[in-house]
């Protein structure tokens, strides 16, 4: 099989890149059930079948739970009320916290075309699934059923990363052949679906490959691109890249950067990517202007996740670069997360980190304190002040107090 540029990133980020071994300890049979939904092959043995109990307390008399999802990424989480969303490379979780009860969707579902699934979130009653290949889906709770919305229907690509509903009650949808606006979230109405792309931004967007998109604090949009920070300010574009400050050096990050899975080499496009900005003889993980996660925080202040050149923080005027020498797990950030509090969390390739109330300091989680694994793609909180954590393989649930 002859896979193209977008078939090699597909996987990458479906097989975990990264990632270590999955992190088990004492299996015991969890308590859930299946709510009706045929579930068969390799999702309905894996998914959610497993949950890991009793452990010792974690800082703060907290305990956790681990909810395995056998060889699978959790990209994206999303708890409404009691009900926690998980997405993962395998299809769609519904998990009802007050009842320990599991749904689970994949493509045997109509409506849902594919198992990978980048994002989940909720647009009014409906929820919203980002798949791998397979568009937007969409879940009607009330009519039980799943919609689809393709390039077609205006979509600007069928790889869907990340939506955001602005203030103003515009959807953006960050995907990998630009950005779409949907004027006041009307879906369904194909007069009000905008495309965006490199092409007619004039290099505006710097990339086609968007991966996240933000609203900032003074209704402006931010994007997260493979080549850049882009901005979208009164119907005007710009972008920021490694040379005018995003990202930490080579040479400052070369030592603490251990894995060589670098994408360049198995795909001619994201080698494409390093030759265009001089990083063809960096044989390692690593791209300055590769941001794979953003974050707005309530100060106004954007926060861009690297591949392998930290975390990177841009005031509108100026960058800082945080790295491992600044107390961060690793320099590849997979996840930017704002809690209800504010804080600012980052999922790495070797732990959880909290921006500490310094600004410049970081508190590190990693399985010793209760996370399944030590990458994590995806945090929530839940309605009861618990967290939930995603990683490769599976899920934390921490109760009580985090550090």
């Amino acid at each position: 099989m002859k896979l193209g540029y977008k078939g090699w990133a597909v996987l990458t980020l479906a097989g975990g890149g990264l990632v270590a071994g999955a992190f088990v300890l004492g299996q015991k049979q969890a308590g859930g059930k299946n709510e009706g939904m045929v579930v068969s092959g390799a999702v309905g043995t894996a998914v959610a079948a497993q949950r890991v109990g009793d452990h010792p307390p974690i800082t703060g008399n907290g305990k956790f739970t681990h909810f395995r999802v056998g060889n699978r990424n959790v990209k994206s989480m999303y708890a409404d009320g009691n009900i926690i969303w998980i997405a993962t490379s395998g299809g769609v979780i519904r998990y009802d916290s007050s009842t320990d009860n599991f749904r689970i969707f994949d493509n045997k579902v109509k409506g849902l075309l594919s198992n990978g699934i980048f994002h989940v979130s909720k647009l009014g009653d409906q929820v919203l699934a980002g798949t791998y290949g397979g568009g937007l889906s969409i879940y009607d709770p009330k009519a039980d059923k799943w919609s689809n919305l393709n390039i077609p229907d205006g979509l600007a690509d069928q790889f869907v990363y990340d939506v955001t509903k602005a203030s103003n009650g515009d959807v953006w949808i960050a995907t990998w052949s630009g950005a779409n606006r949907i004027k006041g979230g009307a879906l369904t109405d194909p007069a009000q679906w905008e495309t965006f792309t490199v092409e007619n931004t004039k290099g505006g967007l710097p990339n086609p490959w968007v991966y996240g998109v933000e609203e900032g604090r003074n209704g402006e949009m931010w994007f997260a691109t493979e080549d850049g920070l882009a901005r979208y300010k009164d119907g005007e574009w710009r972008n920021w890249q490694h040379e005018e400050g995003l990202g930490a050096p080579f040479e400052a990050v070369r030592d603490a950067i251990q894995s060589t899975n670098d994408p360049a080499k198995s795909s001619s496009h994201h080698a494409q990517q390093k030759a265009e900005q001089g990083l063809q003889d960096v044989n390692v993980a690593y791209n300055p202007n590769y941001i794979i996660s953003l974050k707005v925080d309530r100060q106004g202040m954007v926060w861009c996740g690297t591949w392998g050149a930290g975390l990177a923080r841009f005031d509108g005027k100026s960058w800082r670069n945080f790295t491992t020498a600044d107390g961060l797990p690793a320099n590849h950030i997979f996840m930017l997360y704002l809690d209800p509090q504010g804080k600012l969390w980052a999922g790495t390739n070797h732990g959880l980190a909290r921006l500490n109330d310094d600004g410049k300091s970081f508190t590190v989680m990693t399985t010793a304190d209760g996370l399944y694994a030590d990458n994590v793609f995806s945090m929530a909180h839940a309605a009861d002040g618990s967290v939930w954590i995603g990683s490769f393989g599976g899920v934390a649930h921490i109760t009580g107090r985090m550090k």
